[in-house]
């Protein structure tokens, strides 16, 4: 158990994981590049951006060495590979479904997990894990929308995002201080995932503004 437990141990899976993210954002990204009509350098400046902007942005926020999309030719790679999926493949007739939703799902979720881990194991707290944890799962998408004059889904009109991530963290984080950050792995990607599906069903959203009032809730079902 010890071992399994090991700095190490957890280290690789958390390296994994940021690679399963970086492929999957990446294929997601190169979805969207698709339904713009972008040519194949447009693909990939899109595709690259969404697989590794919310991971170079965690780590050029925790100042701990240059960021590891920068330095470990992998991570290029993986993104590159997700979005030539997504060129080669017409995936756009898949987005309202299962798969895709399981695709999104899964990707925000592997990436609060790894921003979580990732800044805990430099030695901060529990509140930048939190927070490092959703900007690592959000930020490249936010990033890529942007390019594409998209309104960020992390900014709302969409199913819990940002939330799900925030959350998602959270349980990583718990589990660490709770000794078992293997648990916290599986468990994070879990909860992630049955939430987002959840939110994506049944259409689950924070209140906006505009459509809240003091007392709107009142007497309403859950």
């Amino acid at each position: 158990m010890a071992g399994y437990l090991s700095p190490e141990n957890v280290s690789e899976v958390t390296r994994a994981l940021d690679l399963s993210g970086v492929f999957a954002n990446g294929t997601l990204g190169g979805v969207l590049a698709r339904a713009s009509r972008l040519d194949l350098f447009g693909f990939l400046v899109i595709g690259i951006v969404s697989g590794l902007g919310g991971g170079i942005l965690r780590d050029t926020l925790l100042q701990h060495g240059t960021p590891v999309a920068l330095t470990d030719y992998t991570y290029i790679a993986v993104a590159t590979a997700g979005t030539m999926l997504a060129f080669v493949a017409d995936l756009s007739r898949h987005t309202s479904g299962w798969a895709f939703n399981l695709l999104d799902a899964l990707a925000l979720s592997v990436w609060a997990v790894a921003g979580a881990q990732k800044t805990l194991a430099v030695g901060l707290g529990w509140l930048p894990a939190v927070l490092l944890g959703t900007i690592t799962a959000v930020g490249g998408g936010a990033i890529r929308d942007l390019l594409l004059a998209r309104t960020p889904a992390v900014f709302g009109g969409t199913p819990l995002y940002a939330t799900v991530a925030m959350l998602v963290s959270g349980v990583m984080v718990l589990c660490s201080r709770l000794g078992v950050p293997t648990v916290g792995i599986p468990a994070g990607i879990v909860v992630g995932v049955a939430l987002r599906l959840a939110a994506l069903t049944w259409g689950w959203r924070l209140p906006g503004s505009r459509d809240w009032r003091p007392g709107t809730m009142r007497g309403r079902g859950p």
